[in-house]
């Protein structure tokens, strides 16, 4: 893992996929996973450790050869769970038949794709009956958040009317809203059956703040944090998990 912003997020989310996952499945079961973004592998390569049946879909062959290095790192029988893809996550439907995975996560992609609608009616596909989308967003309710604990007033004052930002690699990326993407899930037969704020705290840590020494403690605040209302309306990500009918 990199920083504390990305063992915060990784850990969080970690802990509230282990959570939707014994809520939905039987101890045990080895489930089929796609993770479309698959990026560096920490949540793909976590799921394989545990006994699952991992395939990633990735367009960077940066990305991609960084995944291929960690695996090269595992076990065999680990390796042996992980199939790459290399391709764009809105073409699910032509490298897989609908209904062939247990859980689909799409971490950190929306914020690049200008229409994610059809994405996520795509992903949803790939479901079976009962299976569970994972997505983590940035979160447009809160866009203000960043710029205003930063003293960046004008940019605060600005983000109240926007989904668009400016992240910290430079892009022009955009933000989700909660109601909107409730929606859109209710709408694509996957509805919104829980969901959690992400790095309510932690947000404008230096990208190489390292970890503290009392890094439990840390999680355990904003583990709770984003269960809680009002702290996990302005996390600064937002995890939604659907279901599909």
């Amino acid at each position: 893992m990199g920083g504390l912003r990305d063992v915060v997020r990784q850990e969080l989310v970690a802990r509230q996929l282990d959570e939707q996952i014994a809520g939905r499945f039987p101890v045990g079961r080895r489930l089929r996973v796609l993770d479309v973004g698959i990026g560096q592998g920490t949540q793909a390569l976590r799921l394989a450790r545990l006994g699952h049946q991992v395939t990633g879909v990735e367009q960077d062959p940066v990305m991609i050869a960084a995944v291929r290095e960690a695996l090269d790192r595992e076990p065999q029988g680990i390796r042996e769970r992980v199939r790459l893809v290399q391709g764009d996550g809105r073409d699910t439907g032509v490298h897989f038949l609908p209904g062939s995975f247990d859980l689909v996560l799409c971490h950190g992609v929306l914020m690049y794709v200008e229409e994610p609608d059809p994405l996520v009616a795509g992903l949803a596909r790939m479901l079976a009956p009962g299976g569970l989308l994972s997505l983590l967003v940035r979160n447009g309710d809160g866009l203000a958040m960043r710029p205003g604990l930063a003293g960046d007033w004008a940019g605060a004052l600005a983000a109240f009317d926007t989904t668009a930002y400016t992240n910290r690699l430079g892009l022009n990326v955009r933000a989700d809203r909660l109601a909107e993407l409730t929606a859109t899930l209710a709408g694509i037969a996957a509805p919104l059956h829980a969901w959690y704020g992400v790095r309510v705290f932690t947000d404008l840590a230096a990208d190489d703040a390292a970890r503290p020494a009392d890094l439990e403690t840390l999680l355990a605040v904003e583990e709770r944090a984003g269960r809680t209302d009002p702290y996990r309306g302005v996390a600064a990500l937002l995890h939604l998990c659907g279901v599909r009918g």
